[in-house]
């Protein structure tokens, strides 16, 4: 993994991939590596005119019309995951990797999904946990394939799950229900590791994180209900300090192509304290994030919030 770039991406022809926030910051950089490599990709993005103002970058960077295609999808509306993937899985297609990448940050007040869900938490993790139940079948088809959920360095601030005030009904802070989230996103790529070993399914589950890079999520969170000194100084803070989403996609990269990648492992940037670097790396989850028990409920509470409940995991 020494020294490793996009030019040692494998060749990606015949491979499918669906990169949800595909249409800006990590998720475009994944999306025109996967497309330029060989693969026809999904982007996913929430606005239509976003998501073919990113296809226009797309074909301007000299990637072929075929290998990137625009769909709808938004993370925050369970309806929305579930008309996707009933639309795709009625083609019979195959997925080779399914990228969980798009997310929302520190939003200053309390909002909450399309099925009131605390906003973070519902787009972060059960959105994805929903996407990725649904097209597991499509998944499964493809021998090999890959689920790489994208968590945070974040994760590790917070050392639980708060299921007593898991929606933050009670009690909301932006950084600490972010943190949350992340932490979600963690347990769930080992949990589901843990599960797809157990089925006995040849689908790998890794997580990656870009350490501090500069994207859209910085902004577009803080500033959505006004904004304010929170989104002024996290604006500043990435003008002066955060790497390019290029380079903080390169751990997502490695995830999602890169040879004898294993379930549960996690990949972050190779520099001091994984805030930055031009090259990914092995990194640890937090302790909390090993928490089996903890993990199992957060599947159980998720599939009754999602009402998805991974049927290809116990019908082989």
């Amino acid at each position: 993994m020494a020294g490793w770039t996009t030019s040692d991406i494998p060749d990606q022809s015949g491979r499918v991939a669906l990169v949800t926030g595909g249409n800006s910051g990590l998720g475009y950089q994944a999306v025109l590596q996967l497309a330029r490599h060989g693969a026809r990709v999904l982007l996913a993005a929430r606005d239509p005119a976003r998501g073919t103002a990113a296809l226009e970058r797309l074909a301007g960077a000299g990637v072929p019309a075929d290998h990137a295609e625009l769909v709808q999808l938004d993370l925050a509306d369970l309806t929305s995951v579930e008309r996707f993937a009933t639309g795709f899985l009625a083609d019979g297609q195959g997925l080779d990797l399914l990228v969980n990448n798009a997310g929302v940050m520190a939003i200053p007040r309390r909002e909450t999904t399309a099925q009131g869900y605390e906003r973070q938490f519902g787009t972060n993790h059960l959105g994805h946990f929903a996407l990725t139940g649904r097209l597991l079948p499509a998944l499964v088809q493809r021998p090999g394939s890959r689920v790489v959920t994208v968590s945070s360095n974040m994760h590790k601030r917070t050392s639980r799950i708060d299921f007593d005030d898991l929606q933050a009904e009670r009690a909301y802070q932006p950084w600490p229900a972010y943190e949350q989230s992340k932490l979600a996103n963690a347990m769930f790529v080992l949990e589901l590791a843990r599960r797809l070993r157990a089925a006995g399914l040849d689908v790998v589950s890794a997580g990656a994180h870009p350490g501090f890079a500069a994207t859209n999520l910085q902004v577009t969170g803080p500033q959505s209900g006004g904004g304010g000194l929170m989104a002024r100084g996290m604006g500043l803070a990435t003008r002066l300090f955060a790497q390019s989403a290029r380079d903080g996609a390169l751990p997502v990269l490695y995830a999602a192509t890169a040879p004898n990648v294993h379930g549960g492992e996690y990949f972050g940037p190779d520099g001091l304290g994984e805030m930055r670097g031009h090259h990914p790396k092995l990194v640890q989850f937090s302790r909390a994030a090993h928490d089996q028990a903890a993990a199992a409920r957060l599947w159980e509470v998720s599939e009754e919030l999602t009402g998805v409940t991974f049927e290809a995991l116990t019908t082989r």
